[in-house]
């Protein structure tokens, strides 16, 4: 096939918008003209490109909007510094199942057993297969709330999997309980969440400001939900202690 054929041929494609295309069809001309393909063949190999250049830029996308403070996948946890947490019921968690049921996921713990880690881990795997998604710690989203912005509220009511990090970490007064479980009400049944917190379910009363909203976020987020307990050193302290180690070695 000429240059020339080529290039118009890259035109067209950019004018009509297939860059998956775009970008491999040169390549795969030269390949089809050397291993002999078919058209059904030649064309096969171009969709299935359009189709994986599309997917990728729409979890780009989606990981962009779903305001992951770091990236860390499920594949880069260690559960063997972590032996409480259930491999298994994280793997069919990972399968993302309980978004299409409308479950939430309540991961609880001391500081830095990797919670957090978890959260994104299977935050992104949702991204990764179209569904919006979006972080936000507990302090940050107290001040979404106060801030009574109807399409960024509208947002977060409208995302498949809201991840809310860090409850517990301080107590909130009775008004911005009340705007916690407004979001909670609003999402219970519509649509999936994540918490984590470093406080047990009997210490909750301590965070929020009236027990009677206590009970009724508790039995929204409770109703249909799977709970993991994580019991476990910290691997900041235990990072903190390999340094240590690795210092006094070179010290030596």
């Amino acid at each position: 096939m000429s240059q020339l054929i080529v290039e118009r041929i890259k035109e067209n494609l950019k004018e009509i918008g297939l860059k998956g295309i775009y970008r491999i069809v040169e390549e795969k001309i030269k390949q089809a003209e050397v291993e002999n393909l078919s058209y059904s063949e030649f064309l096969d190999i171009l969709m299935e490109e359009e189709i994986r250049y599309r997917i990728e830029k729409r979890s780009n996308t989606l990981l962009k909007l779903a305001n992951f403070p770091f990236i860390k996948t499920i594949e880069e946890f260690d559960f063997n510094f972590q032996p409480s947490i259930p491999q298994a019921t994280i793997k069919e968690i990972c399968n993302l199942n309980f978004i299409e049921r409308k479950e939430n996921i309540i991961l609880l713990g001391p500081p830095g057993v990797g919670k957090t880690h978890l959260a994104i881990g299977i935050g992104i795997k949702a991204c990764e297969t179209g569904k919006k998604v979006y972080f936000c710690d507990m302090g940050n989203l107290i001040k979404i709330l106060k801030e009574a912005n109807v399409k960024r509220e509208a947002f977060l009511n409208k995302v498949s999997l809201l991840i809310i990090d860090e409850v517990g970490y301080f107590p909130i007064d009775r008004y911005e309980s009340y705007l916690f479980f407004q979001l909670i009400s609003n999402k219970y049944e519509k649509s999936s969440i994540i918490i984590t917190s470093n406080k047990s379910f009997i210490e909750w009363g301590d965070i929020f400001s009236d027990q009677a909203l206590v009970g009724a976020i508790l039995d929204r987020l409770l109703h249909h939900s799977i709970i993991i307990n994580i019991k476990g050193q910290s691997y900041r302290l235990r990072n903190k202690i390999m340094e240590k180690r690795e210092k006094n070695l070179t010290e030596k």
